[in-house]
């Protein structure tokens, strides 16, 4: 039987990344941390927008019903305020 050769690596082992390498990872990481932290707040804001809609579409349910109180209809022409009756109700 023969011995198995060994094969030494003499190349040095680096204890560090380059200095381009090490930025280049940095600007990376901030990149992504930065979109992170602008999409958080974006879904921030887009809840309370989503809040405030949910609050006009209860004011204007509300209005419809003041509307159909007072004209007995809430289907308005938003445009020129006339009363859409139907057909056979004129």
């Amino acid at each position: 039987m023969t011995k198995k050769e060994e094969l030494v690596d003499l190349k040095p082992k680096a204890e560090k990344v380059s200095n381009e390498h090490l930025k280049e990872m940095q600007d990376m990481v901030n990149l992504a941390n930065n979109l992170q932290f602008n999409i958080g707040k974006l879904e921030g804001q887009k809840h309370s927008i989503l809040h405030e809609f949910a609050l006009a579409q209860k004011k204007i349910i509300d209005f419809q019903d003041t509307l159909t109180k007072e004209y007995g209809s809430a289907d308005i022409n938003i445009a020129d305020g006339t009363i859409n009756w139907p057909k056979d109700e004129k």
